[in-house]
């Protein structure tokens, strides 16, 4: 079945405006899809998956489009709507548009240049090459610019993982246990999941499989006292929540009051009562200071370049500069700094993003610990051993799409020396055992 004609100029006409890269793709197209309340579920699935498919493949896309005669604004549309729907569902083509389309989509791609097959800016590339290697930059280029499934964790609050995947099956929507995440579910297709029952009922959550395992290794039990420093929507506030099996205090702090309010709704689907949303000013809020070494478990999700999410957010390669790279490392040092006052002697502290950039990652975990001598690193490998998760890695969690089929996403994990704490302690005994011989001495000297 053939899309309208019109659907063609929609598509242009969002796409010039998201290709400004003066806003996040996705609220772009939410806004357009506000506006134009006449398109049907089918014509916006359209247009959006069109504008990630240019998104994906501009590089490759705009090659071709301005090669060709005609406005490239609209060959580079007719392109992303044909990788999205297949070039026979396009209608409103000219004959000459469709000969160029055929050519075009008989090219074989793996026999392009590596920097134009990757699709991504130059100054990333070369990153990328200089970090992984050449061969396996081109293996994690093509899982990026590839579409990722929709992952879903179930609420133990309200489920089992099997009845959540008996309950979609009715629905039906097949989907298929993660393989590191004990409660998730990965399904192929994307169905209209907040008009089912089991999404109204808070017995699912959208999370990248990815960000469930780092949910897992913060290590969250019963009682405990818990921060997630950066809670934004509060996707991981959730499932911390639901580790936590409903008790103990967890505190979920953002500076964006926006971002908050998104949390509210999720929060009274998942009936979890222990969730504490506090706005913060800043990483030295007088909010945080008040739980200053009170904290058990502390989660930095840091803000980060989100380079790891290309798969869902193509977007983001083209919007981020590398002068920004370095400005996100001040911000992150600064938030992990004041993040760290808040854990207690034993306590542990999760530094966390979604880049795939050792300086936003392996960079910033080394310096922390070069001026935090009061912690200490915490192999991932016994992390994930103790949380009995069946990944193998190192000091660090590196999850990547090409080897793990989830988005990239990179963890570590500082534990405070209780040893201090005890020295303190002692050192306090000394001093009032001292203080009686000291009084003259100290009276003398006034």
């Amino acid at each position: 079945m053939r899309l309208p004609p019109a659907i063609l100029a929609n598509a242009e006409e969002v796409l010039r405006e998201i290709l400004r890269f003066t806003a996040p793709a996705d609220s772009t197209l939410s806004r357009y899809f506000r506006d134009h309340p006449r398109l049907g579920s089918r014509e916006r699935g359209a247009v959006a998956e069109g504008i990630y498919a240019v998104l994906r493949n501009k590089s490759f896309f705009t090659d071709f489009a301005e090669a060709g005669s005609g406005p490239t604004m609209r060959r580079l549309t007719i392109l992303g709507l044909a990788e999205a729907v297949g070039a026979d569902s396009l209608g409103g083509l000219t004959e000459e548009e469709t000969e160029w389309l055929e050519r075009i989509t008989q090219i074989d791609r793996s026999l392009m240049p590596p920097a134009m097959r990757a699709n991504m800016p130059t100054w990333l590339f070369d990153k990328l090459i200089a970090q992984y290697g050449a061969a396996e930059t081109m293996l994690l280029a093509d899982a990026l610019n590839a579409q990722a499934p929709l992952d879903l964790r179930v609420n133990s609050l309200k489920s089992t993982r099997d009845e959540a995947m008996a309950a979609l099956a009715e629905a039906p929507v097949v989907s298929t246990p993660t393989p590191y995440a004990p409660l998730g579910l990965r399904v192929l297709k994307k169905p209209a999941l907040q008009n089912m029952p089991l999404f109204k009922s808070g017995a699912i959550e959208v999370q990248d499989e990815g960000s469930q395992v780092l949910s897992q290794i913060v290590g969250a039990k019963r009682g405990d006292m818990v921060v997630d420093f950066c809670a934004g929507a509060g996707g991981k506030t959730l499932a911390l929540g639901a580790f936590m099996r409903n008790t103990g205090r967890l505190y979920a702090f953002d500076v964006s009051e926006k971002r908050l309010a998104k949390l509210k709704p999720r929060l009274a689907r998942s009936g979890l009562s222990n969730v504490h949303p506090v706005q913060i000013a800043h990483e030295r809020d007088i909010k945080i200071k008040r739980l200053a070494g009170k904290i058990d478990r502390v989660l930095v999700d840091a803000p980060c370049s989100g380079l790891g999410t290309l798969r869902r957010n193509p977007d983001v390669k083209w919007r981020q500069q590398p002068q920004s790279i370095g400005e996100l490392q001040i911000k992150q040092a600064a938030i992990l700094d004041g993040a760290a006052r808040l854990v207690k002697a034993g306590g542990r502290l999760v530094y966390a993003t979604c880049s795939i950039l050792n300086e936003e990652n392996d960079d910033i975990a080394a310096q922390f610990l070069a001026a935090h001598p009061d912690f200490f690193l915490l192999p991932m490998k016994q992390v994930l051993a103790e949380q009995k998760i069946e990944l193998d890695m190192d000091d660090y969690l590196k999850l990547l799409p090409h080897r793990h089929h989830t988005d990239g996403f990179f963890a570590a994990v500082f534990e405070r020396k209780a040893m201090l704490k005890k020295a303190v302690a002692i050192d306090q005994v000394a001093i009032d055992e001292a203080a009686p011989a000291l009084a003259p001495a100290t009276a003398a000297a006034q």
